[in-house]
């Protein structure tokens, strides 16, 4: 299992990265990308935290950590410097916070996001094929969420990732040792989001 999009008590998450990392190992999991929720106000502080626990982690543990951000309600047009300074600081794994439909996030996020060039536009939500292809052309991975209220508009995004070439990537955004998955739930909720045996391989 490989999981790019996870929380910990550096933002609203319920573990430290060390325990959330330890409790991933368990389940199976090969990879845990850390991706703290920041904007402005914490960015170079999750980072840094980030950075420290990952060094530690990748090299006594089995398991790779990722660490990484997820920008989260920001002002559309405040993505990109965000994308940017996460970049400068190391930062490889990128996530936005996208136009969930669980939450009141800002039009045109999604779009701004996009351009901005991160790894993931996370749980966009109803994203448009013009938004969708966009993300195809930027190389921008649109999640599939296991999160409630995220995941309600998974088929949706599939038959736009589809329709525009985007490629998909499943992740738990889990707050969480409950958040977890295992490999088995993994294929259940591609399945549930309409993806068949050799798109879910």
């Amino acid at each position: 299992m490989i999981d790019l999009h996870t929380h910990t008590i550096l933002s609203d998450g319920e573990f430290l990265a060390s325990e959330l990392v330890r409790r991933a190992e368990d389940k199976g999991y090969k990879v845990i990308g850390i991706t703290d929720h920041v904007d402005s106000s914490n960015i170079e502080m999750v980072i840094d935290g980030l950075l420290k626990v990952s060094k530690v982690v990748n090299k006594h543990c089995k398991i790779r950590m990722i660490p990484g951000v997820e920008i989260t309600h920001v002002a559309p047009t405040a993505i990109k410097p965000l994308v940017k300074l996460a970049r400068s600081k190391g930062i490889r794994l990128v996530l936005v916070h996208g136009e969930t439909i669980s939450e009141c996030v800002s039009l045109w996020t999604n779009k701004l996001a996009i351009l901005s060039k991160p790894t993931i536009l996370a749980h966009p939500g109803l994203i448009s094929l013009e938004d969708a292809a966009l993300a195809a052309k930027n190389g921008v991975f649109l999640e599939i969420s296991a999160r409630k209220g995220h995941s309600l508009t998974n088929g949706h995004v599939v038959n736009v990732a589809r329709a525009a070439g985007a490629k998909l990537v499943l992740n738990t955004d889990s707050h969480s040792s409950d958040d977890l998955i295992t490999k088995g739930q993994a294929i259940k909720i591609l399945t549930g989001a309409g993806l068949d045996k050799k798109e879910i391989k």
